[in-house]
């Protein structure tokens, strides 16, 4: 029987997937990196410089590539079931609520909340096995909630309910579940979600776009420039390996620069959380554009 440690790291390609995959590495597990092309896969194995890696292709929206990732795992661990699941793999969106296509909503959900309980639900038989670890990968927007971010901090704050029903529901066997929530990263994720909410904004009928054109790009700029100023991937990555290696982990670890910061001012009363959020965001007053 191999009795090296093993886990699976969804959206290993980028930013703190692909962080996380490498110190997971490093720390003496062997890691089956889910990634979205071969490219990214030998991209990444090349980037390893210590440890076990297996690049595996895993669109957590595929069932036929989930359950193949599946069998590849079990076959590789055989009896010594599947130590850790990272929950990672995710798209984001900033866009006005009014605004969002619903189809677009729709491939959010199916991505960061559906493919996630998808990817759980196939590897817990392995994970049960081993009395593994499930780390899951949230954001500090659930709390915070600023604007235009509703989409992406909805479907997170439904996978947290998840990972909050999962932590009680599968703990007779042992199986820990942890909830990770990055503030400020600095990876190429960002400027993504400036070009995908540039074009939704660019597509959406010109009467619509003009309520919320200089607020949106105001906010942009904010988000951008916040984001590139964060924490490196690496932050979060050390975070992570805590969560997935600590006897005693916490229910929920914050992680990134400005994450204290935030869940702090989360808790303050939502009069002054709004006044908060319209300063930060440089929204209009209240009732100020109301004819």
């Amino acid at each position: 029987m191999n009795c090296t440690r093993h886990v699976l790291v969804t959206g290993a390609s980028s930013g703190i997937g692909q962080a996380s995959a490498l110190q997971l590495a490093a720390s003496g597990y062997h890691v089956y990196a889910g990634v979205r092309s071969p490219a990214d896969g030998e991209k990444l194995v090349g980037a390893c410089a210590a440890g076990e890696l297996t690049p595996l292709m895993l669109d957590v929206t595929d069932a036929d590539q989930i359950a193949e990732a599946t069998a590849t795992v079990t076959r590789h661990v055989e009896t010594a079931g599947l130590d850790g699941l990272v929950n990672n793999a995710g798209i984001g969106l900033a866009l006005p609520v009014e605004l969002l296509p619903l189809d677009t909503f729709r491939r959010l959900l199916e991505v960061n909340l559906i493919g996630q309980l998808a990817v759980t639900q196939a590897f817990l038989p392995l994970l049960r096995r081993a009395t593994g670890r499930i780390v899951v990968i949230s954001t500090i927007g659930v709390r915070f909630g600023p604007p235009f971010a509703g989409p992406l901090d909805a479907a997170k704050a439904a996978l947290a309910a998840l990972a909050e029903a999962l932590r009680q529901e599968l703990a007779p066997w042992g199986v820990k579940v942890v909830l990770v929530e990055p503030a400020s990263i600095s990876s190429a994720a960002p400027d993504k979600v400036v070009r995908d909410t540039e074009a939704a904004m660019a597509a959406a009928p010109p009467s619509e776009r003009a309520l919320y054109r200089e607020t949106v790009s105001g906010m942009l700029t904010v988000m951008l420039r916040r984001e590139r100023e964060g924490s490196a991937p690496e932050v979060a990555a050390d975070t992570i390996v805590r969560a997935m290696t600590t006897r005693r982990p916490r229910a929920v670890y914050l992680t990134g620069k400005n994450a204290r910061r935030l869940a702090t001012i989360s808790l303050l009363p939502i009069p002054v959380l709004d006044a908060a959020r319209r300063r930060i965001f440089g929204l209009p007053a209240p009732g100020s554009l109301a004819s």
